[in-house]
């Protein structure tokens, strides 16, 4: 493909200029020319060296004579007289110590100098002395060709060690903190700003000229965040991507002193940053460069924008490195978000604001999980019509997947043990329209690893914090960023973290990286902030706020719609998420519907009135409850014997602004709010509700803003289109609201006759076998019998992007997906009408001819034929028909699939369908020899059916009949010893027990005796 060329120049109004590369390979050395003060100021700097590494040790030794003694000391010394000799004698060792002190600085600073690779080393302790080392040192190689570049200017003397080492916008990168920003940080930014602005109008001067250049052919490379204990330097960077490290100057005198992303400079080869842009000459070679910012697919659009960025600070830019800042100001300036507004530090009416974590400086660490690579303009191109607001909340998408799940599962189990509408255990009804597009985008956009890690992480914190006796700290705010580190923002200090997590940028945040999140257990304590609910995006990270923490109200204003998007989200994600045990949200004025995502945590009030009496009166109780138990607030109550029950949150979700009087009345229940684990959100139209702690708004554009914390947020919604799609899967679940006859066909209806002989037969139930085919390419055959799989147990469709997310939990490009497609028809074929096998709907889902068929299908027709179809209305046939279903119950379904695939089993609840469909020919079958008395066969057809269902309390009941059918005492007894020994600690179920009573009234006096 021809690689596109992008001119750089900054005004749209210049004459196209010829393209051609800007690299230029190797880059001529320029060397400042040395005036006669650079030798004044290397003369004095020696002197003084001089004077300080060799004459103080020479007057030294000659008035108070070597620090050496003559011999070993005794203990007379102790009983002297302390005299003013004494106190000089101190002194001079003293002034020997700090002579020692500076001359290791002067050694340090000089190898570091001379060799210009690496940091130089800290000497302990020496911060001005180091600091004046390093100057003159720098003075005195000034006269070198080099000089120039390997320290700072002499008028930085007064400056001290650690200012001239710390960055002064990238500390807000490297760890959270919106508020923690000091205002020279603010103040360096606006310079770095100041002077790119100075930059680009240089360029667009000279953009007449024909000066500007393309570079689309230009490659940077990324700086990397450090790995342990080892960092990026430009020597690895040049012997990786130019094949010899020396070449590491070229890459310097490319960069040498221009703006990067975090306001500061390159001036010395061996100081580099984290997140720095570095442009390579024109041969660099290697995967990780990048050539064309606005379409490499793997590189995040914050990178793209900043290597844009960087890019017009280059030699064409700079007239060929003339005096910076000297630019047209009227120039226009690449759009950069600007410098958090530094604050005064919080108090408790005020507390500190969530942080915002740090950008990953390393693209392969972007968030993936669940979601396609394809670029920002390709993802939302490759949505094919799915809800985007679902895509990018994956926390929210995954907590409704899991909830959905259960739901079903439950639903099934209610059938069939209650025939609840006929159904008996059949799959529930197949979404379709909106409900079908929100189910598959929840199916792509779920990240259950994170809700996984989250959750763990936070229970392994409360378990190490109740090991120590501490308690739970005041969590404001979570932040998770891009490459899974988890970072928590505390109200106040509270000492150092428990180990594995890490103290963040101050004593107010704490930090727990991702491979050691992955290190922690499912942990047996309460969950320690159920309150926390996403919110929305910012550079990569996820913010999740703990409502039931925030002392007072959170006020949230914008249009009505949008308040409403924001709302249900909030309400949707805390009554499903994985990280709470239980709560209680009350929604008000809103969100009747919501109630059927968890009936039992959300509950719906009417008017201000019933809230205000039901919290006034929960106010009371807990605030009575905390003196009794003796507790400052609900944390402490969730570390050692939690009580998780008693200090469960209360979430209250308030979509209207109440009155002025009702708001007030509001604010004065919710002033001690924060301690009681109760949280107000409270929707507006203005911005002046009382008692309101942290106001948000929530624009039409999807941003949430909070200007006074600090937050503009790419908001997390759900519409209200969506949100009656989700409740629909959700009441769809519901066995007695389903229609009694369409539930009870199968999706998909399989010819059983001869005549229906299929072309491609797969047996999933139990071990994966493929009849019809020839054995794919080695290297693709595992993934091309998962994607089968995935189409054959979905007969509705599945659309392209579900299957991509199914097979790369971790993202994939569109391309790469596409070609798996086209091997999958390769293989699959055509039938002999020349009908491709693999097809697609009218919605653009993928499905599978008829001709293409598994066992699991046969087995719902067959089950389908015999107790709903032919065989009805004949014996023989029905017997005939359940037979031959039982004999395609070979074990669990794919019994044999490798390790690491088919994760996305964990999202169907065919594992829960199978065996109850199993159950139910096994005990059809059974009711069908009984009925002749033929006893044995049914324990035969039982047996046969429990191997693979042996949960199914339905089965062992049948068997229990069937046994006492056959009048064999012992052979009942054997059983029942046997259902016994099976139900454990638990004991039996009550109904198993009441059974036994009826057949077999000595079965207790046999477990008297065993026991």
């Amino acid at each position: 493909m021809p690689r596109r060329r992008t001119s750089s120049s900054s005004s749209s109004t210049a004459p196209p200029a010829p393209s051609a590369p800007r690299n230029r390979t190797p880059q001529p050395v320029r060397v400042r020319r040395r005036s006669f003060g650079d030798f004044v100021k290397a003369f004095l700097a020696f002197v003084v060296l001089a004077g300080l590494v060799v004459g103080v040790p020479l007057a030294l030794a000659v008035i108070a004579g070597w620090p050496f003694p003559g011999g070993a000391p005794s203990l007379d010394w102790l009983q002297r007289e302390i005299t003013v000799q004494t106190f000089l004698h101190i002194l001079t060792v003293i002034v020997w110590f700090a002579w020692a002190q500076f001359t290791a600085c002067v050694l340090v600073e000089v190898k570091a100098a001379l060799s210009g690779v690496g940091v130089p080393g800290r000497v302990p302790g020496s911060g001005p002395s180091q600091l004046l080392a390093r100057q003159l040192v720098a003075a005195l190689l000034l006269v070198g060709a080099t000089a120039a570049s390997l320290t700072p200017g002499l008028s930085q003397l007064g400056h001290s060690l650690e200012g001239n080492q710390k960055p002064a916008v990238a500390a807000a990168q490297q760890s959270p903190g919106l508020f923690a920003q000091q205002q020279e940080q603010a103040t360096a930014t606006a310079h770095a700003l100041a002077e790119q602005a100075g930059q680009a109008g240089q360029a667009a001067a000279r953009a007449d000229g024909g000066s500007s250049a393309a570079h689309g052919d230009t490659k940077y490379y990324r700086i990397r965040p450090p790995e342990g204990r080892h960092h990026d330097s430009l020597w690895e960077v040049a012997e990786r991507h130019l094949g010899d490290g020396r070449r590491y100057k070229e890459i310097f005198q490319l960069n040498k002193d221009r703006v990067q992303p975090d306001g500061s400079r390159l001036s010395e080869a061996s100081l580099i940053r984290p997140g720095w842009i570095m442009e390579m000459p024109g041969d660099a070679r290697g995967g990780e460069l990048v050539e064309m910012p606005d379409e490499a697919p793997n590189v995040s659009e914050q990178v793209q924008q900043h290597i844009s960025d960087y890019a017009q600070t280059g030699d064409h830019a700079q007239g060929g490195g003339e005096a910076q800042g000297s630019g047209d100001a009227q120039a226009s300036l690449p759009e950069q978000r600007p410098a958090p507004t530094p604050a005064t530090p919080a108090t408790p009416a005020t507390p500190a604001t969530p942080a915002t974590p740090a950008t990953p400086a390393d693209p392969a660490h972007a968030p993936s999980a669940g979601h396609e690579h394809a670029g920002p303009a390709g993802e939302a191109a490759d949505s094919l019509g799915l809800p985007e607001a679902l895509l990018a909340a994956p926390l929210l998408a995954a907590g409704l997947l899991g909830a959905l799940g259960r739901r079903r599962r439950q639903a099934m189990w209610q059938s069939a043990l209650g025939a609840v509408g006929g159904r008996r255990g059949m799959e529930p009804p197949t979404p379709t329209g909106d409900a079908q597009d929100v189910h598959d985008a929840l199916l792509v956009g779920a990240d259950p690893e994170g809700v996984r890690l989250l959750d763990r992480s936070l229970r392994g914190l409360a378990t190490s914090l109740t090991a120590e006796s501490r308690p739970l700290p005041v969590v404001y705010a979570a932040w998770m960023s891009g490459n899974g580190d988890l970072h928590l923002q505390l109200a106040q200090p509270a000492g150092k973290p428990p180990s594995p997590w890490r103290q963040g940028q101050d004593q107010t945040f704490w930090m727990l990286p991702r491979a050691d999140a992955e290190g922690y257990e499912t942990a047996e304590t309460a969950a320690p902030y159920p309150g926390l609910v996403s919110l929305g995006t910012m550079d990569d990270s996820r913010l999740l706020l703990n409502l039931e923490a925030v002392p007072g109200i959170v006020s949230l204003s914008g249009r009505e719609a949008d308040r409403a998007a924001v709302f249900a989200s909030v309400a949707a994600e805390l009554a499903t998420n994985g990280w709470s045990d239980r709560m209680t949200i009350t929604l008000v004025g809103f969100g009747d519907d919501l109630t059927s995502l968890a009936p039992n945590r959300i509950r719906h009030l009417d008017g201000f009135e019933d809230l205000f009496e039901t919290m006034s009166a929960e106010t009371r109780q807990r605030r009575g409850a905390l003196g009794a138990a003796g507790h400052d607030s609900v944390l402490t109550g969730r570390t050692g014997p939690a009580q998780h029950t008693r200090w469960a949150p209360h979430l209250v979700l308030l979509a209207a602004r109440p009155s002025d009087e009702d708001a007030l009345r509001l604010a004065e229940l919710a002033a001690d709010a924060g301690r009681l684990g109760i949280g107000y959100l409270v929707g507006t139209e203005g911005t002046d509700l009382p008692g309101a702690a942290w106001e948000m708004e929530i624009t039409g554009e999807g941003r949430l803003l909070a200007p006074l914390l600090g937050l503009e947020l790419d908001a997390q919604l759900l519409p209200a289109a969506q949100q009656r799609a989700v409740v629909e899967l959700f009441t769809g679940t519901d066995p007695g609201r389903g229609p009694g006859g369409p539930a009870n066909t199968p999706p998909f209806l399989v010819d059983i006759s001869e005549q229906g002989r299929p072309a491609v037969y797969a047996r999933l139930v139990g071990s994966y076998e493929i009849i019809g085919l020839e054995a794919p390419d080695g290297e693709r055959s595992a993934q091309l019998h998962e994607a089968l799989a995935l189409l054959l147990l979905h007969r509705e469709g599945v659309h392209p992007r579900v299957l991509s997310s199914a097979l790369w939990p971790r993202g994939v490009t569109g391309d790469v997906r596409d070609a798996l497609l086209e091997r999958l028809r390769a293989w699959l074929g055509t039938d002999p009408d020349g009908t491709p096998r693999l097809g697609t709907d009218a919605t653009g889902r993928l499905t599978l001819a008829e001709s293409v068929v598994s066992d699991l299908d046969v087995l719902r027709s067959l089950y389908y034929e015999a107790t709903q179809g032919r065989g009805v209305g004949s014996r023989q046939v029905r017997g005939r028909l359940l037979t031959d279903a039982l004999v395609l119950v070979r074990g669990p379904l794919l019994a044999d699939r490798p390790e690491g695939r088919y994760r996305w089993l964990t999202h169907e609840i065919i594992d829960a369908q199978l065996p109850l469909l199993v159950a139910d020919t096994g005990l059809a079958l059974s009711e069908f020899h009984l009925e002749k008395n033929r006893a044995e066969k049914a324990i035969e057809a039982l047996n046969a059916a429990l191997r693979t269902a042996p949960a199914d309390e339905r089965l062992w009941h049948e068997l229990l009949r069937a046994t006492h059918a056959t009048d064999d005492t012992d052979r009942l007894c054997a059983l029942a010893a046997d259902l016994i020994g099976r139900s454990g600690a638990r004991g039996l179920p009550p109904r198993t027990e009441a059974l036994l009573d009826e057949l077999l009234p000595t079965w207790r006096d046999g477990v008297a005796a065993a026991g």
